[in-house]
């Protein structure tokens, strides 16, 4: 049976459950959104990567019982979130790759009737890689194929990752 073996499953829940992230970016919405907020955790990990967990509330479709949504989901240049995100700069993209391929580009969300709850593993960059820039939420999905950014429309959260103690 495979239910007795380690797998990097098994150490990421462990890592949920009982550490605490390295870094976290608390999310708040635009002006037209002011009721979504969040967090976005960043947790270290042993195999060289970066164990993501956001868990986002109030996002557009929250009034539409039973909807579903997928919303851009990016890690943007600088943590700049005033002026309604618009000094957040471009993704993240140290490499200079298209899009999808920048360093920032992550999974969508995928919103419930308001809520997004996700974790996932990356290895394109490291948690001191990321401090100062911001975790942006866009209001539609990527397409994964437009340039440079995948077409996801307005900002509509964001959140400067920060240093957590």
């Amino acid at each position: 049976m495979y239910t007795d073996q380690i797998t990097p499953r098994i150490n990421f829940t462990q890592l949920l459950l009982y550490e605490r992230p390295k870094a976290a970016a608390w999310i708040t919405g635009n002006t037209a959104n002011p009721n979504l907020s969040g967090l976005v955790k960043f947790y270290q990990t042993t195999y060289g990567g970066v164990l993501i967990e956001a868990e986002i509330f109030g996002l557009p479709n929250i009034a539409t019982e039973g909807s579903s949504d997928f919303y851009a989901f990016h890690i943007h240049e600088f943590g700049d979130c005033s002026d309604n995100f618009q000094k957040a700069g471009g993704h993240y993209n140290p490499k200079d790759t298209a899009h999808p391929y920048h360093a920032g580009d992550m999974p969508p969300l995928l919103g419930n009737q308001g809520y997004a709850w996700t974790s996932f593993y990356d290895k394109r960059f490291t948690i001191n890689e990321i401090i100062g820039k911001s975790v942006i939420i866009h209001e539609n999905r990527d397409d994964f194929t437009s340039q440079p950014s995948g077409d996801p429309g307005p900002m509509i959260g964001c959140g400067e990752i920060r240093r957590t103690l």
